[in-house]
């Protein structure tokens, strides 16, 4: 009865995971500023053979039920993070067509969006208030509707206060040569296309906004922000049957205007060129314009970041700017003194531990905006994040403080514990998992202790420190 209670803790314990930031390193993670409430692997997400890619959050009116969006090449997970340190995968809303490394997520009205360049995806529509009344999780879900007016397509932009869809991304071969199109999702369940606009050209990602920044020629406009591969273009889509571009801008060395986000303001556009370190070899580049009239927008500066990983998807939140770069992971970059020419790196969390080269490896999209402070991440390599900014939970982050980390994890010969806040570690006892204790030390009275593992054989051990205190170690 002992090794049975004992093992269903662990197996509890497994999916309670949450480490704090401690010298750098969340467990294998290297971090600043930010803690890891959860992870969620690809294989546990949707077994072999699944890769990451786009990401999206909902928050549940009613309930304040908080759940996470994540893009797979084989659909879409859903997962409840209300409780962040025990992630529900609630299921799985399978590609309509055929398995695909590129798909996108928007929410609107409670209701998901959904599209992907697997051929003639079109466009699914599930409704998010299913998730209320899972049971018996994982399911495998139906989407409610499935628009089929488009065949495949690279990206959704939703404006959540006029009630339309943009799709973008399309095939360049379609009426609309790759440039938006305008659904009407008022009615979620019964989209409406009203057209597109071809005159802007290929647009491979956008911002739609109902503007009210600091042109007042454009006061509750509907703007368009294109990131269209060789430019940035902005257009006034209010009227779907007469769209007009109102300026284009581009830049130094652009390889690939990939996709940007406003400043909360609307005075600064914040762009990612995504081929520009790979071609040119520069840091992680992203290229600020000064958007104050917009009908002559101006190149403002470069902010060049401290390594050479490629820059994808970003977005605004309280002048942070959280930026999914690939292998250096998400960075938190301070926007506020934008006016200034000033970012300012203050944070960051690294999901692809191996290395920050330049490749396509590693996050592809981050999503910020819950109400509660939680972050989610979607890695390509490694599956899905919860992370949280460090000091802001609470009581619970009192407990963080008192944590420890273990590095590396996996591990084959050693493995360093350190204490946070260099808290002193007393003892460690390592179990198997069927309960048995395998290593027991005493009166160590340091803050950092290197533990020899060579003699464990390989497997999942639990670590005890201080009595207290247990993370899981495995060892390969």
């Amino acid at each position: 009865m002992k090794k049975i209670t004992f093992l269903l803790f662990f197996l509890a314990f497994l999916t309670a995971a949450q480490t704090p930031c401690v010298n750098g390193f969340a467990d294998i993670y290297p971090c600043n500023n930010y803690d890891l409430l959860s992870h969620i692997s690809l294989n546990t997400l949707a077994g072999n053979g699944t890769e990451g890619n786009d990401s999206w959050g909902w928050t549940d009116p009613n309930t304040q039920k908080e759940y996470a969006l994540m893009g797979i090449n084989k659909g879409v997970v859903f997962i409840d993070i209300t409780n962040p340190l025990t992630p529900i995968i609630l299921g799985t809303l399978k590609t309509s067509t055929v398995n695909s490394s590129w798909r996108d997520i928007k929410v609107y009205k409670d209701y998901a969006f959904i599209v992907s360049e697997a051929l003639n995806h079109g466009m699914q529509v599930f409704d998010l208030k299913r998730l209320r009344t899972v049971t018996t999780p994982p399911e495998e879900f139906s989407a409610d509707v499935h628009f089929t007016e488009f065949g495949s397509a690279h990206n959704i932009v939703i404006n959540e206060e006029s009630g339309y869809a943009y799709i973008v991304g399309a095939s360049r071969s379609s009426t609309y040569i790759g440039g938006p199109i305008f659904i009407n999702i008022q009615d979620p369940l019964n989209p409406i296309s009203e057209g597109g606009f071809a005159a802007g050209g290929y647009s491979h990602d956008a911002q739609v906004v109902t503007y009210n920044g600091p042109d007042n020629d454009y006061t509750g406009k509907e703007i368009l922000i294109g990131s269209n591969e060789n430019e940035v273009v902005i257009a006034d889509v209010s009227d779907k049957n007469n769209p007009k571009v109102i300026a284009t801008i581009s830049y130094t060395n652009v390889r690939y205007a990939h996709q940007g986000w406003f400043t909360e303001d609307f005075k600064y556009f914040i762009l990612g060129d995504e081929l520009d370190e790979l071609r040119i070899g520069n840091n992680t580049r992203t290229i600020v314009f000064d958007f104050t009239d917009l009908d002559n927008p101006l190149y403002h500066f470069d902010y060049v970041g401290s390594n050479a990983a490629i820059d994808h998807n970003g977005y605004v939140k309280n002048n942070i700017y959280y930026l999914a770069s690939y292998t250096a992971g998400v960075r938190m970059i301070d926007v506020s003194d934008a006016t200034n020419k000033n970012f300012t790196e203050v944070g960051y969390f690294d999901t692809y531990p191996n290395n920050n080269n330049t490749a396509f490896n590693g996050v592809w999209n981050v999503y910020p905006y819950f109400p509660s402070g939680n972050i989610i991440i979607s890695d390509i390599d490694d599956g899905f994040f919860v992370i949280r900014k460090s000091g802001t939970l609470g009581l619970e982050n009192q407990k963080l403080k008192n944590s420890f980390s273990l590095y590396p994890n996996p591990v084959s010969e050693k493995v360093t514990i350190r204490m946070a806040n260099n808290k002193t570690i007393n003892s460690v006892r390592v179990f198997s998992i069927l309960g048995k204790k395998v290593i027991d030390l005493n009166t160590i009275n340091q803050s950092e202790y290197v533990l020899n593992t060579t003699h464990l054989n390989k497997g999942i051990y639990l670590v005890k420190v201080n009595s207290t205190l247990i993370k899981k170690l495995v060892v390969n």
